[in-house]
């Protein structure tokens, strides 16, 4: 199936709003460490706290403007969380995945993350959008009233689930296992001064040294304590790839990281 023709799920029989669903990958999964990508952005996106809070149009709006996640999905679980600030209004602000063929900015006021068969999102009216096509999915968010929108990537059911405030809105797309480009978190916004915090992000185990790994990390928690280990470079150099995305390593990933995206 192509993904040009996803299911975008009935949300009348998929949606959960009056109780409270953690997924076990929040409760089980181990910490994933990326960032929004300070390459892969509008111009009229900012960041700070270490690339984890974007602000969209500082100053004024004057079309759409996104931001793409360092992190790339496919064929993996995934799990992360949006506190999205009390500036919620104007024609959309978007939330969820999309290629690297998506549009990050453009000078009118639209929804921009799935007007192609490049990107998959939900906006804050409730609509979820993907090919150009939209279906009601939710209720409209609350004007001015801050939200926490959580997102779940599910690489092996080629599924996409939506959260907000720790209430399962259940499952949005479907099919997205047959995606053969890479995938990323991609949010985006038309209002001004809109704020978004990364945070809580989780991932599957790829296999059992993966988790072996993190129940290690977990104890030795930094570098400095790794090294006093004194463990071969090869096992030191898999473990602390567990602590951070440095900047070496993404430097390694995106030579032109630093080129024109400073703050």
């Amino acid at each position: 199936m192509s993904h040009d023709m996803l299911d975008m799920t009935n949300s009348a029989s998929n949606n959960n709003h009056d109780k409270h669903e953690s997924h076990p990958l929040v409760i089980h999964g181990c910490d994933d460490v990326w960032t929004f990508s300070k390459r892969d952005r509008s111009q009229e996106v900012y960041l700070s706290n270490n690339n984890r809070t974007a602000h969209f149009h500082p100053n004024w709006s004057k079309g759409t403007a996104g931001i793409r996640g360092t992190r790339i999905l496919n064929n993996g679980r995934y799990f992360w969380e949006l506190k999205v600030s009390r500036r919620v209004f104007g024609t959309s602000m978007m939330f969820g995945i999309g290629t690297k063929a998506a549009r990050l900015h453009v000078n009118s006021f639209t929804n921009l993350l799935g007007e192609d068969k490049n990107g998959w999102g939900l906006s804050h009216k409730g609509l979820i959008w993907h090919n150009g096509v939209a279906k009601q999915f939710c209720n409209r968010f609350k004007e001015n009233e801050a939200t926490k929108i959580g997102i779940l990537f599910d690489g092996i059911a080629g599924t996409l689930t939506y959260y907000k405030d720790e209430l399962c809105l259940g499952v949005a797309f479907r099919g997205l296992n047959e995606v053969r480009e890479p995938l990323y978190p991609v949010v985006c916004s038309t209002a001004a001064k809109t704020e978004m915090i990364l945070c809580n992000t989780k991932r599957d185990f790829a296999n059992l040294q993966d988790r072996c790994r993190a129940a290690i990390m977990k104890l030795v928690r930094t570098k400095d304590r790794l090294e006093m280990l004194k463990l071969p470079s090869r096992i030191t150099d898999y473990l602390a790839e567990s602590i951070c995305e440095t900047p070496d390593t993404i430097l390694n990933n995106y030579p032109n990281y630093y080129d024109c995206y400073m703050v």
